[in-house]
């Protein structure tokens, strides 16, 4: 069974970091374009970060780059999202998704894996 697990979320003050693991089992995810996406109350789901399987490309949404770092780790089959210097505005709930039709379109409209999420949560 296919399966992506998130974890890594929390509490965090403003200016905090937090990093989060995206790790799959029941497939591989070398060859598959993985993305963050993130769920804020009252607000539609968001391509935060996706990060394409054949050379590694990656997408930023314009609000969390130089900010939030995506990366992967094939060996240990998962991907990471750093994220530095957190804003309230950064709360919400983050899925990964994996699938294999691009990063940019993953990103813009989803994957075909998802995992069940992390809250995060950035309050002083």
């Amino acid at each position: 069974q296919l399966q992506l697990v998130e974890s890594g979320g929390g509490l965090v003050q403003p200016g905090g970091s937090l990093r989060l693991s995206c790790a799959a089992s029941g497939f591989t995810l070398d060859g598959y374009d993985i993305g963050w996406f993130r769920l804020a109350p009252g607000k539609e789901r968001e391509g935060v970060s996706c990060i394409g399987n054949s050379d590694g490309s990656i997408y930023y949404k314009h609000s969390v780059q130089g900010r939030f770092t995506v990366s992967r780790d094939n060996a240990n089959n998962t991907v990471y999202l750093q994220m530095n210097s957190l804003k309230p505005e950064d709360t919400g709930i983050y899925y990964c998704a994996a699938d294999r039709r691009g990063y940019v379109r993953l990103c813009l409209l989803g994957g075909d894996y998802w995992g069940q999420g992390t809250q995060v949560t950035v309050s002083s």
